[in-house]
């Protein structure tokens, strides 16, 4: 199985906190179609024959585009892979982009999932975050939405300053009130160059407390939990059976291919990521060439990044895939890198088919690893990156 992401470089207008490609130019649009539909043809033996589960409109704002334009990429995804019968289809879409005729519109085409960026329901987060739909907007979306669609994400910041935890849990409980079954939630982060960047080191807007994010984030994994929610990975939290299969193919080491400007890929043992640049994405790709740098990822470079997406999710890291992928050496480097960890309760060894709590010591060759994983703590959960960085193999 593999999957496609479509990345789509438009946005109405730039969010303080976004690092992401995109223009708030539109003129490029059509141009820009015919170069993403062009690109899947170029590279349409690119996943050597894996049929296509999940398809995914990311940006940007995939929202801003019509339902001809979505149906023209599909239908050129269709014309050049193999494709489950019933495939996830993603489209990111922002509030203000779903009026009534939008959703019903989207409610008759192919695509079966929503992420919508709703980020706060309260109209100051918006404003401090520069996002271009309001708090109502953002609720009567929702209230359509949810008639049209079961499988609807949304995305929900926290750490904003100033945000309570009261309003933190208000976000939380309109989120719970709608029946959303999915949620993507991210501490708001200072990416460098990007305008919140500058904002906080000019002085015209708080600092990002740390200890703040911690506490929303320890409630915002009780509450979930409490409503039913599987956190499987570290920032999405999923109903039973709406967990995104695309983002879980990313994280499980699946092949995919990222069509359009600053999409990346990643195939057998290459990662390869197209140019940031609408203007020379459209220029090479008009002339039979792909604008993308390839990068092939060494056996350590491999295992770092099973440790970095393992160690995020639910399923943890297989100690028998360590062991069979990479080999006795560097399963014991983990094992005795993680001991540190494991005594301050951050992370444990578990057996995978029992789930159990307690760590189980692993000290020489003869042990067998296959029923057993290492996993991040709940303790740890908040610390994950770290962790994993310091478990690398360098």
């Amino acid at each position: 199985m593999a999957g496609i992401y479509l990345h789509i470089p438009f946005c109405k207008q730039a969010c303080y906190y976004c690092d992401f490609h995109f223009s708030t130019s539109i003129k490029k649009k059509d141009a820009l179609v015919q170069s993403l539909i062009k690109e899947i043809v170029l590279r349409k033996n690119e996943l050597q024959g894996k049929v296509i589960e999940t398809i995914y409109f990311g940006g940007g704002t995939p929202s801003l585009m019509t339902k001809d334009e979505l149906q023209l990429l599909i239908d050129a995804i269709y014309n050049h892979f193999k494709v489950i019968e019933n495939p996830e289809i993603t489209l990111e879409a922002n509030p203000d982009d779903l009026t009534p005729e939008k959703i019903l519109d989207l409610s008759k085409s192919v695509v079966n999932r929503l992420s919508i960026g709703v980020q706060s329901f309260f109209e100051d987060d918006l404003k401090m975050m520069n996002r271009a739909h309001s708090s109502n907007e953002a609720k009567a979306c929702l209230s359509l939405a949810t008639q049209h669609f079961d499988n609807i994400t949304i995305d929900l910041i926290y750490g904003i300053p100033n945000m309570s935890l009261e309003k933190w849990d208000q976000n939380l409980e309109m989120t719970f009130d709608f029946g959303i079954n999915h949620i993507s939630s991210y501490a708001l982060t200072v990416e460098p160059k990007t305008a919140l960047d500058s904002f906080i080191k000019q002085g015209k807007y708080p600092s990002l407390d740390e200890t703040l994010a911690l506490q929303h984030f320890n409630h915002l994994v009780e509450r979930t939990q409490n409503k039913g929610f599987v956190q499987y990975e570290i920032s999405n939290f999923g109903k039973p059976s709406f967990f995104s299969k695309h983002n879980t193919s990313y994280w499980q080491g699946t092949w995919y291919l990222g069509i359009g400007p600053s999409a990346h890929s990643f195939v057998g043992n290459q990662r390869s990521w197209n140019v940031a640049n609408n203007t020379k994405y459209i220029k090479a790709i008009q002339n039979n060439e792909l604008p993308n740098t390839v990068e092939t990822l060494s056996g350590k470079d491999l295992f770092n990044e099973y440790l970095m997406t393992g160690l995020r999710t639910m399923w943890g890291v297989s100690l028998d895939k360590v062991r069979k992928d990479f080999g006795m050496e560097y399963l014991q480097y983990l094992v005795k890198s993680s001991e540190k960890y494991i005594e301050r309760g951050l992370v444990v060894i578990e057996n995978k088919t029992k789930q159990s709590s307690h760590e189980i010591e692993i000290t020489s060759a003869e042990n067998t690893y296959e029923d057993k994983i290492l996993k991040i703590a709940q303790k740890g959960k908040f610390l994950v990156d770290g962790i994993a960085s310091e478990l690398f193999m360098i």
